[in-house]
């Protein structure tokens, strides 16, 4: 059985969510420009948001892994 390929805008996503957990700077983005830029922002700023929200770093993975 093959196994499909993630979504790429869900993976900018995901990194964008692993980058606002480690609290790295949002100008760290490494998409230019379009909808991955996007993604990878919206990511970070959910993660930066549950940062905020009094979310733990354990509490924010497991919620990456649930995504």
């Amino acid at each position: 059985m093959k196994r499909q390929k993630r979504n790429q805008d869900e993976l900018a996503f995901n990194k964008g969510y692993k980058a606002g957990i480690k609290g790295s700077s949002r100008t760290l983005c490494p998409h230019d420009s379009g909808f991955a830029r996007q993604q990878w922002l919206g990511g970070w700023r959910e993660a930066r948001e549950d940062h905020w929200d009094g979310y733990n770093r354990l509490a924010q993975i497991q919620k990456l892994t649930n995504l």
